[in-house]
């Protein structure tokens, strides 16, 4: 009898405690019901709720004024702003535009909500171009007269798509300058006519159907040669994919795409000369150009003595700009770029300065992009312009009267993040380099024709747009135009993302990204981590101006994450050294730098939790959260993997021979999501459109099976009739269960009990 009643006291303090922990369970969860809905429904929430956050200044033209559209609490205004008085007046009648679309189109339309879109502004004579779906307008804005035409329907025929090889057999017939000749391709080679009497000369024997002349042909400027290329095609590589539940049909379509890949074969050019007088052909040696990754902007010098020309080198090592010249046949070197890993050629950038002697170029050269004057007469650096440890993003323009040039960059300013954008001016002789936006923030700028005056918006991830008019003289503030209201978007709760710096890999290199916690944050509990990737190189990828709302982390975050993004080493704009650590070695991602990112915010905020940490991404992403979960199991703990290009082989030439080199070698084993396969020990949920017409969807397939193979249990989803995705609805769907799943260790809700519509 004793006995039983111990026992029944330890039974009645085992169901107090498990009431307790029942309790504290509800009182501390996550991944309810209340949290999927929230996450669904914040965007909406937070939408138009800020006002003024996207300013899109337009400058007239031929004037030193912009028009722009602010929004105030009684609706939207259309403005003109007079740059030289700082006087804003409305850039119409919104009123009487809005009664007149109203009668138009049989809606009642308020003036203060007039929304128009593709507008156009004629300023000289005051003309007002914008369309709907179903219309075109134009507006005259001193006789207040609206004209409405029908759109015609578009036919789409069959296009190119943005992965084939154009092979420059369709082009046109070309007239001379001087309009008394045409150039053409007939069987092969190229011919020439007299217009006059239409008297025909060939001018080229040797063109067959595997070694062609381009008809993307180019007159001298004095109508006496002819330049095109001598083109040896490459066998063409396709890919094929189902699309298994087409609309409007039964039976599946099988789809061919051209898509080329590493070690692929490639077209080979050689730009050809012909007098068209004589008849003399002038094709040149190919040694300076001989292993071709592409060879573009052939282009006459305005005096007609040579073609220019630049020179990709296969594996990208090597880039020149080279000289044909027109009268010995002789190819010499402009400019050259080396590297023993590869030269960025995306970032290269070239302008022909007036009168030919002098070529502007930007180059990583120094570890760092800068700006340089080249004497092509040398074929020397003649001055570098700019200097420093920073990246020139964008020339906006090169005065050339003035002898000026207006840039961006960023990594300049002291102490700021290195990310941000700033606009700077300078001129040829590198002297007076001026900053036009100083202030703290990342900055998009708009100029007058003349470049005498500038809008300019600013902003942070915390820190609200500004736009305000500047002279773009010295950047000195004319007038603040407007500042964003953020009033009732915190009314409904929301707060600001953070921007978080920390050391990589190295314990000395600063490295950025960005952290997004729930609306309903609560420091006191603990919050597992999402990572949100996309980490390859050739950008970078954390935002670093102003949004009220950060897709697929804002929402994420809502079920009860703490969410971030990183941009670790191999991504683009801090130096050639930071980047390269790709080089042969996409696999690394920047992964190491990211788990050294979040435990140095972790142990700033005990809040987040690094013993329960995923990662999710698409494309490079997929590559690279796959990558996450085979390699740095210990850290990370679930994978969610979009369109994936999980084996460097099967993805696309030009971007995976750029960092994993040519030929195809064992590096690109080695960083094989595929080959690596048998790693697995973590939950990872592989996705892929059927239908991805960018990463070859085979990818994800390939490592889905190198899985199977080693026994791993994983999820795989495949979308029907999808292209390149992150998943849609269905897959963000799946995203939130599969993460509250294995970071939450909830049972994720019942689909039917949120209710939700696709």
């Amino acid at each position: 009898m004793i006995q039983l009643k111990i026992n029944e006291k330890k039974l009645l303090m085992f169901f107090l405690v498990m009431s307790f922990l029942s309790n504290f369970h509800r009182v501390w969860a996550q991944g309810t019901v209340t949290d999927y809905k929230r996450a669904y429904e914040i965007y909406s929430l937070y939408a138009n709720k800020a006002l003024n956050v996207d300013v899109k200044p337009v400058s007239i033209v031929g004037q030193d004024a912009f028009w722009y559209v602010v929004e105030t609490k009684d609706g939207r205004k259309y403005v003109r702003l007079d740059a030289c008085t700082t006087e804003e007046t409305p850039l119409f009648d919104q009123n009487n535009l809005a009664q007149q679309l109203s009668k138009e189109n049989g809606k009642q339309i308020d003036g203060s909500g007039l929304y128009l879109r593709s507008v156009n502004y004629d300023g000289e004579n005051k003309i007002l171009n914008f369309e709907d779906d179903s219309n075109t307008y134009i507006y005259k804005v001193e006789d207040k007269s609206l004209s409405v035409k029908k759109k015609e329907k578009n036919v789409i025929g069959n296009q190119r798509h943005w992965m084939e090889v154009d092979d420059e057999r369709g082009g046109n017939n070309v007239t001379s300058p001087d309009g008394k000749l045409m150039a053409y391709i007939r069987e092969n080679n190229v011919w020439a006519r007299r217009l006059s009497d239409g008297k025909e000369r060939q001018l080229s024997f040797d063109g067959t159907e595997g070694f062609y002349y381009s008809s993307w042909i180019q007159w001298a400027p004095d109508s006496r040669k002819i330049m095109t290329c001598k083109l040896r095609p490459a066998v063409k590589h396709y890919v094929y994919y189902v699309e298994s539940s087409p609309e409007g049909r039964v039976q599946p379509i099988l789809h061919k795409q051209e898509y080329a890949k590493p070690g692929d074969e490639l077209n080979f050019k050689i730009p050809c000369i012909f007098e068209v007088e004589t008849g003399r052909a002038i094709e040149p040696s190919t040694e300076l150009f001989s292993s071709q990754f592409s060879i573009q902007q052939c282009r006459w010098d305005t005096d007609s003595r040579a073609v220019t020309f630049e020179f990709n080198e296969r594996g990208h090592k090597t880039y020149r700009v080279l000289e044909l010249s027109a009268e010995t046949g002789k190819v010499r070197t402009l400019i050259e770029e080396h590297s023993d890993k590869y030269v960025n050629y995306p970032f290269l950038w070239r302008y022909d300065l007036e009168g030919g002697r002098y070529i502007l170029w930007a180059s990583e050269r120094d570890n760092y992009k800068n700006l340089y004057m080249y004497d092509r007469k040398m074929a020397l650096v003649d001055h570098q312009i700019t200097r420093g440890k920073w990246y020139v993003r964008d020339v906006v323009k090169v005065d050339e009267k003035n002898k000026i040039i207006y840039f961006t960059a960023n990594g300049d300013v002291e102490g700021e993040d290195p990310y941000l954008i700033h606009y700077y001016k300078v001129g040829f002789d590198g002297k007076h380099l001026t900053p036009l936006t100083p202030e703290h923030g990342t900055h998009q700028a708009v100029f007058t024709d003349d470049f005498k005056y500038m809008i300019d918006t600013y902003s942070t991830v915390t820190e609200a747009p500004v736009t305000v008019l500047r002279s773009a003289y010295d950047g000195h503030i004319l007038k603040t135009i407007v500042s964003a209201d953020l009033t009732a978007l915190k009314s409904v709760g929301w707060k600001a993302p953070e921007s978080f710096c920390a050391k990589g890999r190295d314990g000395k290199t600063d490295i950025w990204g960005l952290i997004v916690r729930p609306s309903n944050f609560d420091p006191a509990k603990k919050y597992p981590i999402v990572e949100y990737i996309y980490a390859g190189p050739g950008s970078q990828y954390v935002p670093k101006s102003f949004h009220s709302f950060y897709w697929d982390m804002t929402n994420l975050a809502e079920l009860g994450f703490i969410v971030v993004q990183v941009d670790g080493m191999g991504t683009s704009f801090r130096s050639r050294d930071f980047e390269s650590v790709c080089y042969k070695n996409l696999k690394d991602a920047g992964l190491p730098d990211h788990i050294a990112w979040i435990k140095a915010a972790a142990t700033k905020y005990s809040c987040m939790d690094t013993t329960r940490v995923g990662i999710f991404g698409a494309s490079a992403g997929g590559q690279e959260s796959t990558a996450a979960v085979l390699f740095h199991p210990e850290f990370y703990k679930a994978a969610y993997s979009a369109c994936g290009c999980q084996d460097n082989r099967m993805d696309k030439v030009w971007w995976n021979e750029l960092w994993m080199g040519y030929p195809v070698d064992s590096s690109y084993i080695r960083s094989s999501n595929v080959t690596n396969a048998w790693r697995l020990t973590r939950p990872l949920m592989l996705v892929v459109g059927e239908l991805d017409d960018n990463v070859d969807p085979a990818s994800t397939m390939q490592v889905a099976n190198a899985l199977i193979k080693a026994n791993k249990n994983f999820e795989l989803v495949v979308l029907p009739g999808v292209h390149h995705t992150l998943g849609e609805h269905f897959g963000e769907h799946k995203r939130y269960d599969f993460y509250v799943k294995y970071l939450l260790n909830v049972e994720p809700p019942k689909w039917e009990d949120l209710k939700l519509k696709n």
